[in-house]
Parts: C-alpha cells; structure tokens; sequence
C-alpha cells in the first residue's frame, strides 16, 4: 500500500530555494565568464598575487578537474581553481579565485569559524552517515534513545553547515576588497564578481536551510514513530 509521509513537505522550501540558487548561480557565473576583465590577469595569476602578497607564497594554485570545483584545501595548503575557471580572464573566474585566496588568507589568519568548521568535518562525516540508520533502526525497534541518538549525531552535520554560512561570506567579502583595493578589477568589474559571489553563497544558505528542516522533520519522526521511553 502506498504511503506518504507528510513530513516531506517541511522540505520544500529548502529544496525550492536549492534549485533557485544553482539555476542563478550558473546564469550569473555564464554570463560574467564570457566578459573579460580589463586588466587581463588569469585567475590563477590573481590567486597567485593575493597569495604572495599576504606571505602565502607556500601555497600552491593547482588545476583540478571539473567546473566549479574550486576549493582551498587547509589540510594540504593548497589553492585548486577549475578547468573552467584557472586560466579564464573573466570577471567571473578571477572572483571565484579571490574567494578561495580568501579562504586561504583565513587559514593563516586562524579565523575561527573556519577552524570550528574544520574540527566539524569528522564529527559531520559520521552524523550524516550513521544518524540515518540509528534513527531508522530506533523507529523499527521502538527504541526512543536510540533514535534521539542518531538525531543528536545528525545535528553535528547541521551545526557544520551553519557554521559554514560566516566562512564563506567572510572569504567572499575578503575577496571583494582585495579585487578592487590591489587594482585587479574596476568598481564596475567588482559589481559583477559581487553578483557571481553573492549567488555562489545562496548555495550554501539553502544546504543550511534543508539540513534545519531535515533536523525538524527528523525529530517528529522520532517522537511520533519512536515510542516514549519516559
């Protein structure tokens, strides 16, 4: 017999905001790659100078595969740009390179909500892997601690998505004023980097948003197929 669980509807804003920001996302990164900035420096080029200039000449700018896939990576210290973004001049992926220097310039800086953010990720990883099956496994046995377990683990994945939304809008603010304080872009050139960025952290705001209501759902479901052990 089909069943619908009514508790899916708390996810529809998140997911309505989700696909919102990956469609603006991509229209505002399309069209600010195809128009190139005016000092002509690829974003890797850029990535370098920011780099260099704030005592990360340690850090390497590597290419990596995909689009979009741009990352710092604080474990390795090392800055990777895109296929689609390393080499571009665009206002586009010289904005994206900022971004990740930024995250680099706060890794050095040890600008806490990023070192938060970094002590989350094991204790994330396992919230988001074992709470489903602890949750699961509690509700087929009638077993409350167990389900409420695995909602408390699946809050260390929620904590770290909130965290993340200061991370990101920091290295992009960092970013902004060191593209038009350095020279690298005009202030108009700017306005397009700050729609590109600004887009990007949409993404981020809707992972958070659908892992808060992730969270509720999952705590109705808990108390309401769970039992009470009270």
């Amino acid at each position: 017999m089909f069943y619908f669980d009514p508790t899916y509807l708390l996810l529809i804003p998140g997911i309505l905001l989700a696909l919102w920001a990956q469609s603006k996302v991509q229209i505002t990164f399309n069209k600010y790659s195809k128009i190139a900035s005016g000092s002509g420096a690829s974003a890797a080029a850029v990535a370098r100078s920011i780099l260099d200039y704030n005592g990360l000449s340690d850090v390497p700018v590597e290419m990596v595969a995909g689009h979009l896939t741009d990352h710092y990576d604080p474990s390795a210290k090392v800055l990777r740009l895109s296929e689609s973004v390393y080499n571009s001049t665009s206002i586009a992926a010289i904005g994206v390179a900022a971004h990740e220097a930024g995250h680099a310039i706060q890794h050095q800086t040890e600008y806490t909500p990023l070192k938060v953010r970094s002590m989350l990720v094991p204790i994330a990883q396992i919230g988001s892997n074992a709470s489903w099956f602890l949750i699961l496994l509690g509700i087929l046995m009638s077993n409350p601690m167990m389900a409420r377990f695995g909602v408390i683990l699946f809050s260390a994945a929620v904590l770290f998505q909130l965290v993340t939304l200061p991370v990101e809008y920091d290295a992009s603010s960092r970013a902004l004023v060191v593209l038009e304080g350095g020279g690298y872009l005009d202030r108009e050139e700017v306005g397009g980097a700050k729609k590109v960025l600004n887009a990007a952290a949409l993404t981020y705001l809707a992972a958070a948003l659908i892992s808060i209501l992730q969270l509720i759902r999952l705590i109705i479901l808990t108390r309401f197929y769970g039992g009470n052990d009270d």
